[in-house]
């Protein structure tokens, strides 16, 4: 079973001092069991942001120390910096990664929210998932006013704290303590060191939206006069549109633009229950996303700082697309952009697809392209660098085996051990056929006379890859899954109590060690299957290619079945041996069957 784990990613109030925050973040990782991923610095917003990974319990315990340490080192008195913040720890979300619920990120918030206030003294505010009520899951609204705000916030009952007293804690301030999906920090600069301007950018493109302003000769929309609700005059902010009533403003908001105007209103504290003389609000681009602008000394340029609170709704290169409209509208141009901390793997993929796309090219061709396209399309490196293996969560590594150059895995398996074999030298040959089909279908896509055939070979194309990543994993799949269940074997059995635990070992271990091998066959098929599907509709002139493809895929779906059955043996389960080889002799047909028919498409090329 996959050992549960949580992302923490605490913000603390210092960016400058390298003394500091190498405190707090040995404070982290001085908890066993803890791994730092990220440290983030930044000295113009004087702010850093650390990400780490743990159990859920350790994941508290280091929180708290972390809290602790800045709460000693960090004094907000003296603090100031271009970042929002309400406190020393300004923000400790706590993120759901593997075999952990929201709701359970929800628990760990409260527990560390108690603690923090209790012991520390900390006023804390829960936010997004764990916030008891609907006006705290905000974050932008929890920290309204900032630390200088906080001591009058606190006097107002409305503002009490979750956890920790209703006082202020003159050196740290407060901190908000949460649980939310992944966020991706997102900063997209310009080549101006104007603020103001990096925020009517911001200003257009988060969820929220803006004040509503009557048209304007120059395309800075900032400039314009404000729109205010007046008796029988409800403007919309999107459009030129004028209601007569309240009931028809809203229902054009949501007929013509899709946006609920009254959800809008709240976000920016006006009641959609009392329009009259209060400001029109225009609607923001994208759903999830929240932005301001700011200027960084550092770089010489203006940022649009964004927070990607749902990179499945609106992703980062939507974002990156509209603000490059936008500044050129306004005679600006976006030089590049930066993550700050990590971004998911699937994220970045994403964005690296969606480029290749719009050049024309195949979007399935290997992972590390895709991600340098993303990295390149974005410019990513544009002000510091960007190291895709310390910035990427859930980058997919490959194994030790798959890691070797070719030379030294055919060295490895040449040696008198018993792994790696037959199982892992079948897995890899998959690989190879499933990688043939993908170079047939991406060659081929790209030529202007096969344009009509585009859909079926950019399908062949991402299956093929799909299958080659998997089949590659398997390389060190098939032999990790032999190791497990040859130290079963050599598990002590003196005693009853071992000898029953070393069968289960075995019996569960012989089961894994049947398991690889045949999902290899499974996928050696279905690489066979698109290697015949690019012979047929790839370029004529590759048919080698996928023919070679299709032969070594079957050699791959013979070479499973012969690891499956050498392991049948060591089962004593009848009914399972039965139905196992059943399964294998239907691949090996199945095969055959393809290999016959690529036989022959390959006899009628040549005559």
């Amino acid at each position: 079973m996959s050992q549960a784990l949580v992302e923490c990613v605490p913000n603390f109030s210092e960016g400058r001092d390298r003394a500091k925050i190498k405190a707090i973040t040995d404070a982290i990782e001085a908890v066993t069991g803890t791994q730092l991923l990220d440290v983030d610095a930044g000295a113009d917003t004087n702010r850093t942001v650390v990400t780490f990974v743990a159990s859920p319990q350790v994941a508290v315990q280091a929180a708290f120390a972390a809290i602790a340490k800045a709460a000693e080192l960090i004094d907000m008195r003296a603090h100031f910096g271009a970042h929002p913040r309400m406190g020393a720890t300004d923000v400790c979300p706590f993120v759901p990664v593997q075999g952990v619920t929201m709701a359970q990120c929800v628990q760990l918030a409260q527990q560390l929210g108690q603690q923090v206030g209790s012991q520390l003294g900390i006023p804390v505010y829960l936010y997004e998932h764990a916030a008891a009520t609907a006006d705290r899951k905000n974050l932008a609204d929890i920290r309204k006013g900032e630390y200088e705000g906080l001591a009058q916030k606190l006097a107002d009952p409305r503002w009490h704290p979750d956890f920790g007293p209703a006082a202020l804690n003159p050196k740290a301030g407060a901190t908000v303590i949460g649980a939310r999906e992944f966020l991706i920090a997102y900063n997209v600069s310009l080549n101006t060191r104007d603020k103001g301007l990096a925020t009517d950018i911001a200003f257009e493109l988060r969820e929220k939206g803006r004040v509503a302003r009557s048209a304007a000769d120059h395309p800075v929309y900032a400039r314009g006069a404000i729109l205010t609700y007046g008796e029988h005059s409800f403007p919309c902010g999107n459009c030129g549109h004028v209601a007569h009533d309240v009931e028809a403003i809203f229902a054009h908001c949501r007929d013509a633009h899709g946006y609920d105007l009254a959800d809008l209103l709240r976000q920016n504290a006006v009641d959609p229950d009392n329009l009259s003389g209060q400001k029109v609000h225009r609607a923001g681009h994208f759903k999830a996303c929240k932005a301001i602008g700011w200027y960084v000394d550092t770089y010489q340029r203006a940022q649009i700082s964004i927070n990607l609170t749902d990179w499945t709704q609106t992703s980062a290169h939507q974002v990156l697309e509209k603000a490059r409209q936008l500044a050129a509208e306004r005679g600006l141009v976006v030089t590049g952009s930066e993550i700050v901390g990590l971004i998911p793997a699937a994220a970045l993929l994403q964005a690296g697809r969606y480029y290749l796309e719009r050049q024309g090219k195949s979007p399935w061709v290997p992972q590390p392209d895709v991600l340098v396209t993303a990295v390149q399309s974005m410019g990513l490196a544009d002000v510091q660098p960007f190291e895709l293996a310390k910035k990427v969560l859930g980058l997919p590594q490959p194994g030790p085996l798959a890691s070797l150059t070719a030379h030294a895995l055919v060295d490895e398996v040449a040696r008198d051990t018993p792994a790696p074999g037959g199982g892992s030298v079948a897995a890899l040959c998959g690989a190879l056929g499933a990688a043939l089909a993908a170079m047939v279908a991406n060659l081929t896509q790209a030529k202007p006379e096969f344009s009509h055939r585009q859909t079926e070979l950019l399908d062949i194309a991402r299956q093929a890859q799909a299958l080659k990543e998997e089949l590659m994993a398997a390389v060190d799949g098939d032999t990790d899954a032999f190791s497990a269940y040859m130290t079963a074997r050599r598990l002590p059995a003196g005693t009853a109590d071992q000898k029953t635990a070393r069968q289960q070992a075995m019996l569960d271990g012989i089961k894994l060690a049947i398991a690889v091998p045949m999902r290899t066959a499974q996928a050696s098929l279905q690489a066979m299957q698109v290697a015949q599907r690019a012979l047929v509709a790839g370029n004529p002139a590759s048919w080698s290619d996928a023919a070679v493809g299709c032969a070594v895929a079957h050699a791959a779906v013979k070479g499973g079945v012969c690891n499956v059955r050498i392991n049948l043996k060591d089962s004593a389960d009848a009914q399972y041996v039965a139905a196992t080889q059943a399964r294998c002799a239907a691949l090996l047909n199945d095969a055959q069957a393809v290999m016959t028919a690529v036989d022959a498409q390959v006899e009628a090329l040549v005559a």
